[in-house]
């Protein structure tokens, strides 16, 4: 029998800031799925609070954390545009702890996401870069709807090696 996962799926309050920068540095290290590697994201503890406070006061961010045995091992930031002629947009990022991939948490994200963009922030566009070759993320993004518009050559610069990176939309039904 397989074991059932406990993982929880909440929005992100501002006590977790410390320990999402820890997150960043850990999943950073795992793979170069990631825009930032083991050296995490260069934010201080201070704007990181910030930040997670204005995103709670948003009808138009929203930043989810899963949370396994009190330790994070999932997130998804999801970003409206502000300037009014984009703001039909916003953009995601999933990233979830190597050791929980296939347990279902980036369909459990994009479910919460897209329910989200729908019945909340009034999104009609969602988009998101993820790595051509990330075969997994690709998959499941195409699972929910999302089309490849393209592909940004040279997205990334891993170890002095450019990395291409696909472009892909969803567009949402039922405005």
């Amino acid at each position: 029998m397989g074991m059932i996962d406990m993982t929880e799926i909440r929005k992100a309050v501002v006590s977790d800031a410390e320990n999402i920068l820890k997150y960043c540095k850990a999943v950073g290290a795992e793979s170069d799925n990631l825009t930032f590697g083991a050296e995490g994201v260069p934010i201080t503890l201070e704007k990181e609070q910030a930040y997670l406070e204005s995103i709670l006061q948003s009808d138009k961010q929203l930043y989810l954390v899963a949370v396994n045995n009190n330790e994070i091992v999932g997130t998804a930031v999801f970003s409206a545009f502000s300037k009014a002629r984009l703001s039909h947009r916003a953009e995601i990022s999933i990233s979830v702890r190597k050791s929980m991939w296939g347990k279902h948490i980036g369909t459990r994200f994009m479910e919460q996401i897209i329910d989200f963009a729908k019945h909340t922030a009034g999104t009609e566009i969602i988009s998101l870069e993820v790595r051509s070759d990330n075969k997994r993320a690709i998959s499941l993004y195409k699972r929910f709807g999302f089309e490849k518009i393209g592909t940004f050559n040279g997205f990334m610069k891993i170890h002095g090696d450019y990395v291409n990176c696909d472009i892909m939309r969803l567009e949402i039904a039922d405005k």
